[in-house]
């Protein structure tokens, strides 16, 4: 690992080197003018931007104080000049060629006054525009009626291609593991406190999500399912901005949250912080039938449990951007929360036996709490190397982040109408884990002749991560005695990576992207307690290749492919068992190995705004959970196992219609075929099912400053490795009332309104018979009162960005 480190920093310095290298001038087009009201008056700080006739953003810049823009950019295209800021009127040009060299003055350019006022200028678009660019889709969240009263997982579910299960897990085309980042930064949460997190972020802070489905070489190649990146607000005021909310949610239980932002500017200095309070509160009734097939007969279990959770979650994002001069920049970023939840399991069981007159019970108290503080810091310099577009970064990530949780789980036995003659027995659970993450990483952009453009950078990664797993039993009243299943698990991970990609036109209505990426990984596991040491040491390449066709105005196909890695979640590896009842167990894995995927995607854009998409992927040893049932001991046992193949083929079909002027509608409809083979035990699993997701989404823009939205899914029955999963839909709907020229605004959002979203499982595999049912108190109602002030003249925050490894892995 030395040698490897050792490597690493040669290169580091040699890309730093390089950088001084630069193209010739005449590579560069220059477009420049002076923006202007009716008067004269010179109108500082608009945007303006070179936008493609085919829709996406080429480059852009931001007028000075008297006005003054210039926009270099080295690429290619049809273009349109659009100029805009608060309180004026959008210009748009003629269309015309963009190409390296072209100097093209547009002079004074004279925008209107917006008469109706600030207010209204802020444009509520019934739905979010999407703009589909290469490598990407831009949904633009920003002053839609998605936005208002609605939280980011919220946005994120209602996103091309992305499903949002009960949990809060996220599935991006048929496939979950999507890595989650906010602006450019890694979330480094698990699933669960990612999705509280979320949940605690109020979609009008979001400006847009960037939905990746196959990222480039420039990203990590962790995350088989793809990227979703949340960009913020970045146009705030010269001095304050901001807003405060509060809201609540009841579904059998209330849950409050609030809310504040505010964004400050002062000379070169410009800074922003939020600070979010949210509860979330579920319960989930949950029925399990199992029955275990014996010598003498079939052994049923029926068992009905309802689990009461309460998860809070104070978090705070927080980030500076000092200008050092002209063209450097210097960023810190500081994200830390401290999330906590309660939980209790009540639980009851009846055992029906073969030969046997009377039935058996088992009543299980489980009751648990957990606490997890995490601080996430990021330090970021940015510098613009010459005139030519040469640009490098540099930053510094560090992470901590520890949890503690301890659980009792009480259980009695009796039979028959025995229960004062019964027996009882005592489980209880201490789980203490400790995570440091340390990166860094530095990316170079280099303009070349014709037009291309060269990208490249190196990042490394260190990680460790310290789980500490206490179990003692007890029989009857009597003393507490440590459990044998007790472990200590240490995990060493330290990842180096480089890569390079390259983008250019073949022609003005082709042009590519090609990518390479390499990773050497050394891992090490070390259960303390069982003595046991696990290695692993591998480097691999990612190669990744998208093509864009633009093939008339209202037209263009997008082709891309490449090869993505998942890393075992830190947890899983480690050799614990944990008990959810005295008949249900998890074990962790130490035997885990990456899973590797290779994916294909061919995108239709018609008229900028319809998509018919075709995917494929392939994954080796994907990661499934496995249950395994013991006949004799009747308890059943899960687990994360490598699957030897998964396959996923699917269409996507994406449909807005403006039917009306205050009535617009998105549709989505998304076929899938999924493939899973895999030995498990003495038995081979070997299953395929197409399966189907639909999704419609009502907008309305009603008089006297009302907005309606109404939201319909509907996904079929599925196969999810060992699992068939039976159809299920729901119905959400929410109203937005603006007040105080739109600096007031009132949401009420109910959602599942027809309490249908019920989760109906089966898995009858192998000697495996057994049903589930969930329902999770979906159905509920949400309020949220939003304040909006601001003073000042129209600025840009600058969006830092940090590393994109090792999140939602410490689940």
């Amino acid at each position: 690992m030395k040698t490897a480190n050792f490597i690493f920093l040669t290169l580091l310095t040699y890309l730093l080197g390089i950088s001084s290298l630069a193209a010739s001038p005449k590579e560069i087009a220059k477009i420049s003018g002076k923006v202007a009201d009716q008067k004269g008056q010179p109108i500082p700080y608009a945007n303006v931007a070179l936008i493609s006739v085919y829709g996406g953003l080429i480059d852009g810049a931001v007028s000075d104080e008297n006005g003054i823009f210039l926009i270099e950019s080295t690429k290619t295209a049809k273009v349109n000049l659009v100029v805009s800021s608060i309180g004026y009127k959008t210009f748009t040009s003629e269309p015309f060629d963009l190409a390296p060299g072209l100097e093209k003055n547009f002079g004074d350019l004279s925008i209107q006054d917006e008469m109706t006022g600030l207010d209204e200028v802020t444009v509520k678009a019934s739905r979010p525009e999407i703009i589909i660019e290469a490598d990407k889709t831009i949904v633009n969240v920003e002053g839609t009626v998605m936005a208002e009263g609605a939280n980011a997982l919220d946005v994120i579910g209602r996103s091309p291609g992305i499903f949002v299960d009960s949990e809060g897990n996220i599935n991006l085309n048929g496939r979950t593991g999507a890595t989650v980042m906010i602006n450019d930064r890694p979330t480094y949460m698990s699933s669960t406190d990612l999705a509280n997190f979320l949940r605690s972020m109020p979609a009008d802070n979001i400006k847009s999500i960037e939905v990746i489905n196959n990222p480039s070489a420039r990203f990590d190649a962790e995350g088989a399912a793809g990227v979703i990146n949340i960009q913020l607000k970045k146009n705030t005021v010269d001095g304050v901005f901001g807003n405060i909310q509060v809201g609540g949610q009841y579904n059998g239980q209330f849950a409050p949250n609030a809310g504040a932002t505010l964004n400050v500017k002062k000379g070169k200095l410009s800074t922003n912080g939020t600070f979010n309070y949210n509860e979330f509160a579920v319960y989930n009734d949950l029925e399990i039938n199992r029955n275990f097939t014996l010598d003498q007969g079939v052994s049923s279990f029926k068992q009905d449990s309802r689990i009461t959770s309460r998860y809070k979650t104070p978090s705070f994002n927080g980030s500076a951007n000092y200008e050092i001069g002209k063209d450097q920049n210097l960023g810190l970023n500081v994200q830390a929360s401290s999330s906590s939840d309660v939980n209790n399991n009540t639980s009851g069981t009846v055992i029906t036996n073969p030969g046997q007159a009377e039935n058996n019970f088992i009543e299980s108290l489980n009751e648990s709490d957990g606490k997890r503080n995490r601080l996430f810091t990021n330090l970021h310099y940015d510098a613009k190397l010459d005139t030519l577009g040469t640009k490098l970064s540099a930053d510094l990530d560090f992470t901590i982040m520890d949890t503690e949780s301890s659980a009792l789980l009480d259980n009695r036995y009796w039979t028959g109408a025995h229960q004062s003659s019964g027996t009882r027995d005592r489980l209880r659970t201490l789980n203490d884990m400790y995570y440091t993450i340390f990166t860094s990483k530095v990316d170079l952009v280099k303009p070349l002749k014709g037009g291309k453009v060269l990208e490249t950078g190196l990042k490394g990664s260190w990680v460790k991560s310290d789980n500490d797993l206490n179990l003692s039993r007890a029989q009857e009243e009597g003393p507490f005695e440590l459990d044998p299943n007790s472990n200590r698990f240490i995990y060493n991970e330290n990842v180096l990576a480089a890569y390079v990609t390259l983008k250019g036109n073949f022609n003005p209505k082709l042009s590519y992207q090609a990518g390479l990426r390499g990773e050497y990984s050394d891992i090490i596991g070390n259960s303390v307690t069982l003595n046991q040491v696990n290695t692993q040491e591998y480097f691999n390449l990612f190669p990744s290749v998208f093509i864009q066709h633009k093939v008339s105005k209202n037209y263009q196909v997008v082709y891309n492919a490449n090869r993505r890695i998942t890393r075992p979640n830190y947890r899983l590896l480690n050799p614990f068992i944990y008990y959810i009842d005295p008949l249900t167990s998890e074990q962790g894995n130490p035997h885990l190995t990456p899973q590797y995927s290779t994916n294909f995607e061919m995108n239709h854009v018609v008229k900028g705004a319809y998509q018919f998409t075709l995917g494929y992927s392939v994954t080796e040893d994907a990661f499934m959970q496995v249950f395994e049932q013991n006949q004799e001991e009747r308890t059943t046992t899960t687990f994360t196992e490598n699957f030897d193949r998964t396959k996923n083929a699917n269409f996507r079909a994406i449909l807005p219609f403006e039917i009306k002027k205050w009535w617009n509608t998105s549709n989505m409809v998304q076929a899938n075929y999924n493939q899973f083979k895999t030995q498990i035990g003495q038995d081979f699993l070997d299953v395929d099912q197409i399966s189907y997701m639909m999704r419609t989404q009502q907008n309305f823009t009603l008089p006297k400053g009302f907005k309606m939205e109404v939201v319909g899914m509907y996904l079929s029955p599925q196969i999810w490795g060992q699992g068939q999963i039976k159809g299920f839909g729901w119905v959400d709907a929410g109203v937005t009332k603006s007040l105080m020229k739109d600096k007031l605004s009132l949401s009420v959002n109910g959602t599942d309104l027809f309490r249908t979203q019920v989760i109906r499982a089966k898995i009858d595999f192998a000697d495996i018979d057994t049903g589930f049912r969930q329902y999770r108190s979906n159905q509920g109602v949400r309020f949220t009162l939003r304040y909006n002030f601001a003073k000042g003249e129209s600025f840009r925050v600058k969006s830092n960005s940090g590393s994109t490894d090792e999140r939602n892995r410490l689940d």
